[in-house]
């Protein structure tokens, strides 16, 4: 073993060399003799663990996952969002840095992500809490008297299906990453092993009696809102209701769609105004047309003026105006091409007004959205009889993504006349009449016997 110092700084570094591997640690002290304390415990240690045949001689997860999050987010910057690149990161530091950091990359076998899979379906224990916590005259106080205080246990239930999904997911790139750097001979079997075929659910969508429900209650709401300077909002969320149904448009779509994305045209093949949207969004550029019913929910939105600074008393001190005087007249300002469509977010309004007409929850109590809206398009699309392969092209997805979670429950991709029918029977055969003959037994047949 070896103590050295390298020029530039002040702290002694070791170096030793076990079983033909070399090994450098930093004993992290300025001083000789207490560097020398310290390298003799870490290479005692190392003996220790050669011997014991636990010696780590490969990478770990977690330098393998901190590779991973360093190429990551530079890679894919500009091709996937930023909030996907962040879960990837909360997910290693949650569980699998916790779980996998301290094994060898080798280690990391299909049966330890087995295990790591019972571990995260597991319930966790519950901890025993000490009454006043942080509280320091009950730090000061004997432990007698420190009472142990074992709280309710709080309701558990394991992660979906698809939080478990996106952790193994999470796993699989930090693996590739190391093989990509020579790190790892192969990648492990990560498939469950018990895996059966999943339970077929439809995404939350308004039926055609629902949806009529909730339009006529945003239309309701807009004519006579709580407040007068409610309207304006009001009547954004019912032309947004009506947009959006008319679409098949994703809420981060509309969110960026601007008044120039947008342009009435007639259909040269059914005659009619509909809407030609250039949409940006999850899949990048794409184009849309829509039905139309969209036209004149669009044409009130392009007309309604844009709504002024609020003139409350508070906003108008934060703007730095004499709440005494008078305020000025609002200029009236039409919505201009590089204006957003749907500018603002009224996601309250939108929930308030489910919540009244009891439209929150469906049958199988899952929660509507602005996305339930974009799943109305789509159901209501294949109900009329739409070609899949268009809806799946208008709509930026795929055609085994709307067979899954759309095709799945819609009744009228069945047709009753291919599944009743039936094999017609055939007719009973009658018995041959045996002609009557007036010969005797044992006799030959007459000429008319023979004829007949």
């Amino acid at each position: 073993m070896q103590v050295y110092r390298r020029p530039n700084t002040s702290q002694w570094q070791c170096a030793a060399s076990i079983d033909g591997r070399q090994y450098r640690a930093s004993t992290k002290e300025d001083s000789l003799e207490r560097a020398k304390e310290v390298a003799e415990d870490w290479y005692l240690g190392l003996r220790g663990k050669a011997r014991a045949g636990i010696l780590r001689t490969e990478k770990t997860f977690a330098v393998a996952a901190a590779q991973f999050l360093k190429e990551y987010e530079i890679i894919t910057e500009g091709q996937r969002s930023r909030r996907w690149t962040e879960g990837h990161a909360i997910r290693i530091r949650l569980h699998l840095d916790p779980f996998f950091g301290e094994l060898g990359l080798s280690e990391v076998t299909a049966g330890k992500v087995q295990e790591y899979r019972v571990h995260r379906m597991s319930a966790p224990t519950v901890r025993p809490r000490l009454k006043n916590k942080g509280n320091a005259k009950a730090k000061a106080k004997s432990e007698e008297e420190a009472v142990v205080d074992r709280p309710e246990p709080r309701p558990w239930k394991p992660p979906a299906r698809s939080t478990l999904h996106d952790e193994v997911v999470t796993l699989r790139l930090v693996l590739k990453t190391a093989i990509r750097h020579g790190w790892l001979a192969h990648l492990p079997d990560l498939s469950p092993p018990y895996k059966t075929q999943g339970k077929i659910q439809h995404r939350p969508w308004f039926s055609p009696e629902e949806y009529r429900q909730l339009y006529e209650a945003t239309r309701a709401y807009a004519r006579k809102p709580f407040h007068g300077h409610y309207k304006w909002n009001a009547e954004q969320v019912h032309d947004y209701v009506l947009f959006m149904a008319n679409t098949g448009l994703r809420p981060d779509e509309a969110k960026n769609l601007q008044h120039r994305d947008v342009a009435i045209v007639e259909d040269a093949a059914t005659g009619e105004r509909i809407l030609e949207i250039e949409v940006r969004g999850k899949r990048g550029v794409g184009f849309c047309k829509s039905m139309p019913s969209a036209v004149r929910p669009y044409e009130r939105l392009a007309a309604r003026p844009l709504p002024g600074p609020p003139q409350g008393k508070r906003a108008r001190i934060r703007r730095g105006e004499d709440p005494k005087t008078q305020p000025a007249p609002i200029e009236v300002t039409l919505p201009q091409p590089t204006d957003p469509v749907f500018p603002g977010n009224h996601i309250k309004l939108f929930n308030g007004v489910l919540r009244r007409a009891k439209l929150k929850l469906d049958r199988d109590n899952q929660k509507r959205t602005a996305y339930s809206l974009r799943h109305t398009y789509i159901c209501l699309r294949l109900m009329e009889g739409a070609d899949i392969y268009q809806i799946a092209k208008n709509c930026r997805t795929s055609v085994e993504m709307i067979e899954k979670h759309y095709a799945a429950h819609i009744k009228n991709r069945l047709d009753a006349s291919l599944i009743n029918i039936r094999k017609p029977k055939p007719a009973p055969k009658k018995p041959e009449a045996v002609p009557v003959t007036n010969a005797t037994p044992g006799a030959e047949p007459s000429s008319e016997d023979r004829a007949a």
